[in-house]
């Protein structure tokens, strides 16, 4: 199967075949390593909130700025 198959395929069948790819992804027992950068930006956050400079917006305050 190539790009050209999956272009033939209609829109329902190409979400369909990605849900099935994920659902077996789900199940492997492999683990993928979170690049460097992940962690630099997770710990410039951290930095940012504990000295005043950033704060956490809790995720229902987004959920509602989104929905407006």
């Amino acid at each position: 199967m190539d790009i050209t198959d999956i272009k033939k395929m209609t829109f329902i069948e190409r979400l369909q075949a990605m849900e099935l790819l994920w659902d077996s992804l789900l199940h492997e027992d492999h683990e993928i390593d979170s690049p460097d950068w992940h962690e630099e930006i997770l710990h410039e956050r951290k930095y940012k909130i504990r000295n005043g400079k950033s704060a956490a917006i809790p995720l229902d305050k987004v959920r509602k700025a989104l929905t407006r």
